[in-house]
């Protein structure tokens, strides 16, 4: 089976839209799971009766073996002592069929403040909870949306990357809402 990767931000504590994850993360069974931030706090968001951080960290301990994961702007120390993986990097570097993927979740990097040049072939990062693939100059610029909590009119959403094309897909329905092929880069 070729590659498969998923990507997920935003989820804020909310063990509901984790557990839906989970059914995806059970029919892709990707070889990496990659979280690009706010874990556990629902910051400055109102959260509903869903809000269960022990139950996301339960999930989310499960697949310790193949998550990677970087710092959101409300991730916090205290979050690590629940979780059995690393949380707290500020950015971080996978590679995928030689394509650079730069991970930040996006308070720091995004679009509109680039890392250095020749980081990568594509930014990923969420942070706005707003689902995007561009391109511009060569570089890809990717962002899952929110699993609890999207904006922009968007429904909750995750990422995948698969056979040298990314996309943004539906939480409830696996419907793609945008992809984009790195071959064409």
């Amino acid at each position: 089976m070729p590659k498969c990767v998923l990507f997920f931000s935003d989820v804020h504590g909310s063990a509901g839209c984790l557990e839906e994850f989970s059914r995806w993360v059970e029919h892709y069974q990707p070889q990496q799971l990659v979280m690009l931030g706010d874990v556990l706090s629902p910051g400055y968001n109102n959260m509903d009766v869903d809000y269960a951080p022990q139950g996301v960290a339960d999930i989310l301990n499960g697949w310790k073996d193949r998550i990677m994961a970087v710092r959101g702007n409300c991730d916090r120390e205290v979050d690590q002592m629940l979780l059995e993986f690393p949380l707290l990097v500020e950015h971080a570097t996978l590679l995928l069929d030689n394509r650079k993927f730069f991970l930040s979740h996006g308070h720091l990097w995004h679009p509109g403040h680039l890392p250095p040049l020749g980081s990568a072939d594509v930014l990923a990062c969420g942070h706005t909870h707003i689902p995007q693939i561009s391109t511009d100059e060569g570089v890809c610029y990717f962002n899952p949306g929110s699993l609890s909590m999207p904006r922009g009119g968007f429904p909750p959403s995750f990422g995948m990357y698969q056979q040298n094309q990314i996309a943004v897909l539906e939480l409830q329905t696996g419907k793609k809402i945008f992809a984009h092929s790195l071959a064409e880069a």
